[in-house]
C-alpha cells in the first residue's frame, strides 16, 4: 500500500492543473500545492525535525494547515494537531503528552501558546499574522526555501496522525494513526459517498477532527477541490455553496440545522449539491427529513464511526429509514452485545439494545491509545473495540445507534436513551433543538428533563400533549421541560449533555411570539 506523502505526490503528478484548495481569493492548483509543502519540508528538516517527531498544530482551516498537513506526510513526521480554542493547560499536556519537538500556531493561538509552560522548549512556527517572540521561525519566510525532492521518506507503517479525542470525561486520549489505516479509511470514504473527479466540498469541519482529514485526504486522492472555511459562518457558508458550485457536504447535524434555519438558506442557490453526509452525532427525523425535501440530494449518507476506527456503518439512503445508521462499513464487522456481557460473544438478540463493539481487524483501525494501557483494556477486547455507543440491530440487520452507555438515564429502575424522546420533540414545528438529560430525583433517582431551544411559541403542556400522542412510552416522558437560549455543544457540534446537568446554559427570559 501507498503512503500518505506518496499518495499526495501522484495525484499532483496526475492532475497538476487541477484546483486543490481555495481559502478566500487565493486558489492553488495540486502542482503549486506540491511546490509549495516541498518547500515546507525542506524548512521543517532545516529547522531540525526529523522522522517519527510529533509536530503540533494548534490552527484553525487555512491553506497553511493544510501545507503542514501534508509536509508531515512527506517528511514521516506526526501531525498532532489540537482544538484551535485549546487552554494553555490542554496545550501544555498535548505536548508533553505527545513528546512533541514542535508548535505551530497563528493569531487566534498566539496568546495560548505564549502562556503555555511548556512552548518555549519546543520549536515555534508562526503561521500569517501571527506575533512571534524571538527565536520562533515563520511559515511565509519557510515557504522561500528550495524545495525538497519530491520523495515520501513515509512508509505505510507509519504513524501518520495523532488525534486526539475530545476528553469530555478527562484529559484527551491520544490517537495515534498509520499511514496505510487513514489511507483505508480515505478510499473507503470516497466510496462510501460516491465522490468522483470534479468534486468540490465545503472544508470546515476542523483538521484536528477526522471527519475533516478524512475530507481533506480524500479529496486529494481523486484531484477534488477542498474549500476552506477557518470556521463556520452561516452566511459565509451559503455563499461559498452558490459562489464555488460546492457538489458535496460532510458536516455534523448541528451544522446543517443551523444552514436550513438561516434566513439567507431560501435566498441561495443550492443546486449544485448533490451528496450530503453526515457524522458525529444523531441526526433528529426532523432535521433528516427538512434536508431531505429541501436539497434533494442523489446520495444522504449517515456515517457512524469514530477517530479510533474511522468506519463502523454506513447508511446510504438516510431518508428512507430515519434514525438507521445502516450496515458495516466495507471495512468493518460490528456487533451488538448484552450490556452485562463480558465479552465480543455475548451478543443481544434483534432489536434488544447493547453496546456496539467493531473489529479491530478494520484496515481503518487503530491498534490502541497513545500510553494509556487502563484506557486500552477498557476499550478493546479479544480483537473488538468496544465504543460505549449503545443501539441495536433490526430485523433487517441495519444498526439503529440509541445512545451513550454514560448517557442512560435510570428512572424508577427504567432504563431510558434520551435518543428517542429528542427525535419525537425534534418533530414538533416549534422546536429547533432539543436535549434529553437525566436531572437528580429523590424519589425517581433521575427524572427525565427536556431542554428545549424553540423557534416559535410553544408551552410545557403542549410539548407533554405531543408526547402522548406518540409512540413514546409514558415512562419516557420528559417531567421537566427548560426553555434554553441554545443548546451547548463542543466546537464541531456535539451535544454537551454534562453543561445542562450540571446547570451550564442560558434559560430563555422571555417565552417566543
Amino acid at each position: 500500500m501507498l503512503d500518505l506523502g506518496t499518495s499526495f505526490l501522484a495525484c499532483a503528478e496526475r492532475m497538476p492543473t487541477a484546483r486543490a484548495i481555495v481559502e478566500g481569493d487565493v486558489s492553488w492548483t495540486y502542482a503549486a500545492l506540491r511546490d509549495k509543502t516541498l518547500s515546507v519540508l525542506a524548512a521543517l528538516r532545516d529547522v531540525g525535525i526529523r522522522h517519527g517527531d510529533r509536530v503540533v498544530t494548534a490552527l484553525q482551516n487555512r491553506r497553511e494547515t493544510v501545507l503542514v498537513h501534508w509536509a508531515c506526510q512527506l517528511g514521516g513526521f506526526v501531525v498532532t494537531p489540537v482544538n484551535w480554542r485549546v487552554r494553555p493547560e490542554e496545550l501544555d499536556y498535548a505536548l508533553q503528552n505527545s513528546e512533541a519537538v514542535a508548535v505551530v500556531y497563528e493569531e487566534v493561538t498566539a496568546e495560548t501558546v505564549r502562556s503555555a509552560n511548556l512552548a518555549g522548549s519546543v520549536r515555534q512556527i508562526a503561521v500569517g499574522d501571527a506575533a512571534a517572540d524571538d527565536g520562533a521561525h515563520r511559515l511565509d519566510e519557510m515557504l522561500a526555501c528550495a524545495p525538497a525532492e519530491a520523495v515520501s521518506a513515509a512508509g505505510p507503517d507509519d504513524i501518520s496522525i495523532m488525534l486526539y479525542t475530545s476528553g469530555t470525561t478527562g484529559r484527551g486520549k491520544g490517537v495515534p494513526r498509520r499511514h496505510r489505516a487513514e489511507r483505508a479509511a480515505a478510499v473507503a470514504h470516497l466510496a462510501q459517498n460516491q465522490y468522483g473527479r470534479g468534486e468540490v466540498t465545503l472544508g470546515v469541519m476542523p483538521l484536528y477532527h477526522t471527519m475533516g482529514v478524512r475530507s481533506l485526504i480524500s479529496m486529494c486522492l481523486i484531484n477534488g477541490l477542498f474549500i476552506c472555511q477557518p470556521r463556520f459562518n452561516v452566511e459565509e457558508t451559503l455563499r461559498l455553496i452558490e459562489a464555488e458550485r460546492i457538489t458535496s457536504l460532510y458536516l455534523v447535524p448541528t451544522l446543517y440545522h443551523d444552514l436550513v434555519h438561516s434566513p439567507a438558506f431560501a435566498q441561495t442557490e443550492i443546486g449544485s449539491v448533490k451528496k450530503l453526509g453526515y457524522a458525529g452525532a444523531t441526526m433528529t427525523d426532523g432535521l433528516l427529513l427538512r434536508l431531505s425535501e429541501l436539497f434533494k440530494p442523489s446520495l444522504f449518507v449517515n456515517h457512524y464511526g469514530s477517530s479510533e476506527i474511522y468506519t463502523f456503518t454506513i447508511e446510504s439512503d438516510a431518508p428512507s429509514k430515519p434514525g438507521s445508521a445502516g450496515k458495516a462499513g466495507l471495512n468493518q464487522r460490528i456487533r451488538v452485545v448484552q450490556l452485562n456481557g463480558t465479552g465480543p460473544d455475548d451478543l443481544a438478540d434483534a432489536n434488544e439494545e447493547g453496546e456496539i463493539i467493531a473489529t479491530m481487524r478494520s484496515d481503518e483501525a487503530f491498534e490502541g491509545y497513545w500510553r494509556r494501557p487502563e484506557a486500552d483494556e477498557k476499550a478493546i477486547r479479544d480483537g473488538w473495540y468496544f465504543t460505549g455507543d449503545i443501539g441495536y440491530l433490526d430485523d433487517d440487520g441495519d444498526l439503529f445507534v440509541t445512545g451513550r452507555v454514560d448517557d442512560m438515564i435510570i428512572s424508577g429502575g427504567e432504563n431510558i436513551l434520551p435518543a428517542e424522546i429528542e427525535s419525537v420533540l425534534s418533530l414538533h414545528d416549534a422546536v429547533g433543538e432539543v436535549a434529553v438529560v437525566g436531572l437528580a430525583d429523590e424519589r425517581l433517582g433521575s427524572r427525565v428533563a427536556a431542554f428545549v431551544q424553540r423557534i416559535s411559541a410553544v408551552s410545557e403542556a403542549d410539548l407533554d400533549a405531543w408526547c402522548k400522542q406518540s409512540d413514546l412510552a409514558s415512562f419516557k416522558r420528559p417531567r421537566t421541560y427548560v426553555f434554553v437560549k441554545e443548546i451547548p455543544k463542543s466546537p464541531v457540534g456535539k451535544l454537551l449533555r454534562r453543561k445542562l446537568t450540571a446547570g451550564e446554559y442560558e434559560a430563555e427570559t422571555e417565552a417566543k411570539e
